[in-house]
């Protein structure tokens, strides 16, 4: 696997199409379309953790995003698709950092580095909460190396 941007082994990839309506008038994908792109993956890398974001009701509190950070690195255009690779660097006890990496898959370029912040939050008194016990495990689980950071 790749790495993400701040060095941790990707926990997850998925791929887009890079369809002519994610295009901007000059071409290629436009600038907010790669943060879509890492926020999907992200959301369905939390899904696979058994954290269901298709039923917002069902998860154990509500999560944050309160900074997202890109560097964009090249351009992809129609029809290219986008490798998009995901894992968390950071672990705090309200808190997480994930990283994301988008790479033209065809030739393996970067297009784009970063990290999405995320803060867990009680449904009722939209105060931070702890991270869910099972989603912690879940995500210790597929990243063990986050136990000693």
């Amino acid at each position: 696997m790749s790495d993400t941007a701040q060095g941790q082994t990707a926990a997850h990839r998925e791929f887009f199409k890079v369809r002519y309506r994610d295009t901007d008038v000059q071409g290629h994908l436009y600038f907010a379309n790669y943060l879509v792109f890492a926020d999907e993956a992200a959301g369905t890398y939390m899904s696979s953790l058994g954290f269901d974001w298709s039923d917002p009701a069902g998860t154990p509190c509500l999560v944050f995003t309160v900074n997202i950070n890109i560097d964009y690195l090249d351009e992809c255009r129609i029809e290219d698709t986008v490798r998009a690779e995901v894992g968390y660097s950071r672990l705090g006890n309200s808190s997480a950092q994930l990283d994301f990496a988008l790479f033209n898959d065809a030739c393996g370029t970067a297009l784009a580095r970063g990290h999405i912040r995320q803060v867990f939050v009680d449904r009722e008194s939209r105060r931070s909460t702890p991270i869910p016990a099972a989603l912690r495990a879940a995500i210790l689980a597929r990243q063990p190396a986050l136990a000693d950071v």
